[in-house]
């Protein structure tokens, strides 16, 4: 059996950790153009939109693991 190697390893999670940060950044983004003007809410941080992200996982199945 052939494992992934040390490199290989660090640059998925990398990877993975990238993309976290690119989709918080989008939704931080579409939040802060779109929900103050329309519903006059509040503008969120960084932080606030990763909450989001983990909520919506939580309630909507973030992921579909299926064997």
């Amino acid at each position: 059996m052939v494992g992934i190697g040390g490199a290989e390893f660090f640059m998925v999670i990398f990877m993975f950790l990238f993309v976290i940060f690119l989709v918080t950044a989008l939704l931080q983004w579409l939040w802060n153009i779109t929900m103050p003007d329309v519903f006059n809410l509040k503008v969120i941080t960084f932080w606030q939109a990763f909450r989001l992200l983990i909520i919506a996982a939580i309630l909507f199945g973030g992921t579909n693991i299926s064997s």
